[in-house]
């Protein structure tokens, strides 16, 4: 335990920018997952809503060093591949099966 008084603060703040870094990462792979499994659900303008979404989520997060700029602009490409893919492969299957 701390016993210095600003030792005591800055165990107080860094627990407070934990939680809140830790809000932020959950909340870009809440959106990411969600994203791909709308579109595989054939929910095309929701996904394309969350896929933004959890692209403007990374980029704040490498903005503001919650994740490290590198990480941020990988998970974003990662992301976007993922995303492409799952759209082209939901398209296609659409196109095969056009009675749906």
């Amino acid at each position: 335990m701390p016993n210095s008084p600003s030792a005591i603060k800055r165990l107080k703040q860094s627990k407070k920018r934990r939680l809140h870094n830790r809000i932020a990462k959950k909340l870009i792979k809440t959106y990411s997952k969600k994203a791909l499994a709308e579109v595989s659900e054939g929910k095309l303008e929701e996904a394309e809503k969350d896929f933004r979404t959890s692209l403007a989520k990374i980029d704040k997060a490498g903005v503001r060093r919650v994740l490290h700029p590198n990480t941020a602009a990988r998970r974003k490409s990662k992301l976007a591949r993922d995303y492409n893919a799952a759209l082209a492969k939901a398209k296609s299957a659409a196109a095969a099966n056009p009675a749906n």
